[in-house]
């Protein structure tokens, strides 16, 4: 019963309002229209695969990411990303809604975290305005 409330609950349009609430958040389709791609300041945290059945691919710290893999069967490699960090996960209802947006919040973290300090800098400076 549990298992289909989350399937219930997690959509694209969930997913994706969640993203764009991130701050500065951007969406596109740079690799067309089957994959949707949110970016804060130019870089890429999150993918929703549009086509077939309903993914996400996040960043991920490369030892949890494979902790992540070893304990879901719905989480497997980065499908066309770099495996070491970066995560598909299938949104199958196997997964509770609240770990799937937590993992969205530790892919938007990692990408901050990784961008250059001019770009913190503006990412600073436009969460002010």
């Amino acid at each position: 019963m549990l298992l289909i409330l989350y399937s219930i609950l997690m959509d694209i349009e969930t997913l994706r309002e969640y993203c764009l609430s991130k701050k500065v958040a951007t969406e596109s389709f740079p690799f067309g229209d089957e994959a949707l791609v949110f970016k804060v300041m130019g870089h890429m945290f999150a993918l929703i695969n549009l086509a077939g059945d309903l993914s996400m691919t996040l960043k991920c710290d490369p030892e949890k990411a494979i902790a992540l893999r070893e304990e879901y069967s719905s989480v497997i490699p980065g499908y066309h990303m770099n495996k070491k960090y970066w995560n598909t996960v299938l949104v199958d209802g196997t997964i509770p809604e609240k770990q799937i947006l937590e993992w969205i919040d530790e892919s938007y973290r990692l990408v901050v975290e990784g961008l250059t300090n001019k770009l913190r800098k503006e990412l600073e400076e436009q969460n002010q305005q």
